[in-house]
């Protein structure tokens, strides 16, 4: 434990570290003896019950199970989860799966390539942070060091009329009407397109309600051009309403 005065206090401040966490703070004591007192029962009501000494940190490899633990239990969207999960997918076959916690530092983040995109890294490098931030909130570590994330660019890839044309000639069912109907409604594929139920067809207002989307604004009532009103016959429907939520989901 360290006591010591500061250049503009006036008091004496104490500093030391249990089990990962530091406690800095002052006294409100000028006199050193009483200073040090204070200092004393600081330090006794951090290491109440706890062990005082500092433990060393357990390996990246060895944390993640606590931590994929507690993503599986703690209540967020289920695509999260499965983002963590893809994350520590990539983040395994890392050099930094070997390492020590403690011992992660931002040169060895910043060192480190995936394959793939640049959002496939960010993938892993977000998960880390959360990992990272997990440790330090558990007092596994001290602290996070402080890092960037590759730099994403926009999609400029579009399906337009020559991508149509072009798929639609290669294109089998249900694939075929999933492209027409993703160009004429543009309805997201798997939160909306795949989910669309009977229910949600109006056959005389020629429209589809959507009903649950990425956005509270995504709630809304879709036209239906001629092209889609004929693939959404009734029995055509309901005999691809599965196949598009089974089959499509992969692609």
């Amino acid at each position: 434990m360290e006591l010591f005065r500061k250049r503009k206090s006036k008091f004496y401040w104490y500093d030391f570290t249990v089990g990962g966490r530091r406690y800095r703070g002052s006294t409100k004591e000028r006199n050193k003896t009483r200073a040090g007192a204070i200092a004393a029962l600081k330090l006794a009501t951090a290491t109440e019950g706890r062990d005082p000494l500092p433990r060393k940190a357990p390996g990246l490899q060895e944390f993640s199970g606590r931590f994929l633990e507690w993503v599986k239990n703690v209540k967020l969207e289920h695509k999260t989860k499965l983002y963590y999960r893809d994350g520590w997918r990539l983040l395994a076959a890392s050099p930094t799966a070997g390492m020590r916690l403690d011992k992660i530092m931002a040169d060895d983040i910043e060192a480190l390539s995936f394959t793939g995109s640049p959002s496939n890294a960010n993938c892993a490098l977000r998960t880390l942070r959360r990992i990272l931030h997990k440790a330090e909130e558990w007092g596994v570590i001290r602290s996070v060091p402080k890092f960037k994330l590759v730099k994403e660019y926009g999609r400029s890839l579009r399906l337009d009329d020559d991508a149509e044309r072009k798929l639609l000639a290669v294109a089998e069912q249900p694939l075929r009407d999933a492209i027409i109907l993703m160009r004429d409604t543009g309805m997201r594929n798997e939160r909306e397109l795949y989910r669309t139920r009977i229910e949600n067809i109006d056959w005389n207002g020629r429209v589809i309600f959507v009903p649950d989307s990425k956005t509270p604004n995504g709630r809304r009532l879709v036209p239906m051009t001629d092209r889609v009103l004929a693939r959404s016959s009734l029995g055509a429907l309901r005999r691809k309403a599965g196949r598009m939520a089974i089959s499509l989901q992969a692609l």
